[in-house]
């Protein structure tokens, strides 16, 4: 090779190698393997218990797993402080008594360290973050009281004051108005333009699934990774689903392409 000539090579965001779970000695997924580039918006879908949810904790180090979870060449867990997660909504206790303010500020617990208050610094970006998700005037609202829309909204405020260059996110479109979904797709473009990468999982169908770069197809195992539209083929729909759907009319809303 010329000598003038560099090759430079840009790290995957995520590698994960062969992760498989196991719950009480039963397979929850089986030997997944995949990346995500630096500003990938990728969608994670599959039926109920294909392991989505489990996948994301895997990732996170929340559940045990066998196999590699790569942050750009490095283990992850030398490095949770650059993932940012949002949880399904029914995961969390809504009559735990915080406000919207101090869940978003939980955020900033290992800037500030855990022994010490969050400074103004702390406190600005947390502000700035309910901001750009339109919720700051609800801030010292209890977390319970909110609706499902303004309650998603105060998770991804915490992620996005959390600074972090990978987002995993659970179902963040469920239960939720056509407002919040708005505000979080922009803030989705603007993420991936930065060079942030995001993985969601998600239940959608449809045009919906264009947003996304890529899909993952999971039930167990990984069965396609792809642009929307070779993914959503009746091949791997029935794959995934299970033969009874026999046609894109048996979706919960037709993808237009799957033939």
């Amino acid at each position: 090779m010329d000598a003038n000539v560099r090759t430079i090579l840009i790290p995957s965001m995520l590698d994960i190698e062969n992760l498989a779970v196991n719950y009480r000695r039963s397979l929850a997924l089986d030997s997944v393997s995949f990346q995500l580039q630096p500003g990938e918006l990728v969608g994670l879908i599959g039926p109920n218990g294909a392991g989505k949810s489990t996948l994301i904790k895997a990732i996170l180090g929340l559940v045990r797993y066998q196999g590699r979870v790569l942050y750009q060449g490095a283990p992850l867990r030398w490095q949770r402080q650059k993932v940012a997660y949002v949880p399904q909504r029914s995961q969390i206790d809504w009559d735990y008594p915080a406000t919207a303010g101090t869940v978003a500020l939980m955020s900033q617990t290992v800037a500030a360290g855990w022994l010490h208050r969050p400074t103004r610094q702390h406190r600005d970006r947390v502000r700035a973050a309910l901001q750009r998700v339109g919720i700051d005037h609800l801030r010292h609202r209890p977390i319970g009281q909110l609706s499902g829309g303004q309650q998603q909204r105060v998770f991804l405020a915490r992620a996005l004051a959390q600074d972090a260059d990978l987002f995993l996110l659970d179902e963040p479109f469920t239960g939720i108005d056509k407002a919040t979904e708005a505000i979080m797709l922009e803030v989705f473009q603007a993420l991936t333009a930065q060079g942030k990468t995001l993985l969601i999982s998600c239940h959608e169908w449809g045009e919906a699934l264009h947003r996304y770069d890529r899909l993952l197809l999971l039930n167990g195992r990984l069965l396609a990774n792809d642009r929307p539209q070779a993914v959503m083929t009746m091949e791997n729909i029935r794959q995934a689903y299970g033969e009874s759907f026999r046609s894109a009319q048996d979706l919960p809303a037709a993808a237009p392409w799957a033939s």
